[in-house]
């Protein structure tokens, strides 16, 4: 259950502020259907970081010893770096609802989703704890326990708390995964 928990923890944090929940609240504000918008990010996540906890998985499973595990950690670092920089909603794209809210809220954020922060952060997980299922039950939560409220309180979510606070505090979650992965791969003089 550590897997569950730690990947739900570390991406809910990284995802307030980023550009996918900026995603849902530019849906919330266009579409007003809380209920399809939030299915679509559910469907959405569970593609996109099974896919993603799938690579990290076969990796860690063929990539072994003390040099996978200073690449993960050293990644996790980097993505430390990255979580201080702040997301921006892509002003030009535009969604179509053809096939409907739901429809338009999953294909953008499996789009959305891929080669952001949290889709990384999932595949190094998946590769530290070697579990593809409670890794993406974990980050899927994560994101649905940021999103959900972004869904709903829309633009005020924002302003609850300064995301400047929230990606320090994203980094320094990613800085300490490193670095306990770092230090429990070290082999030890003894």
């Amino acid at each position: 259950m550590e897997a569950f928990w730690i990947s739900t923890g570390v991406v809910a944090i990284a995802e307030i502020g980023d550009k996918t929940q900026l995603l849902a609240i530019v849906l919330a504000a266009k579409f007003r259907r809380p209920v399809p918008i939030i299915l679509g990010i559910l469907a959405a996540t569970l593609l996109n970081h099974a896919a993603a906890a799938s690579l990290g998985y076969l990796l860690a499973q063929w990539l072994t010893g003390p040099t996978f595990q200073i690449l993960v950690g050293v990644a996790f670092l980097v993505m430390a770096a990255w979580a201080l920089v702040p997301d921006k909603a892509d002003d030009g794209t535009a969604i179509r609802s053809g096939g409907g809210v739901f429809v338009a809220t999953l294909i953008a954020f499996f789009l959305v989703e891929i080669g952001d922060k949290t889709q990384i952060a999932t595949s190094l997980l998946a590769a530290r704890f070697e579990g593809i299922v409670l890794v993406t039950l974990g980050t899927t939560a994560g994101m649905m326990l940021a999103n959900v409220p972004a869904v709903y309180l829309a633009e005020a979510c924002t302003r609850i708390v300064p995301l400047h606070y929230v990606r320090i505090a994203a980094a320094m979650i990613f800085a300490a995964i490193g670095v306990w992965i770092l230090v429990a791969g070290i082999p030890s003089a003894g």
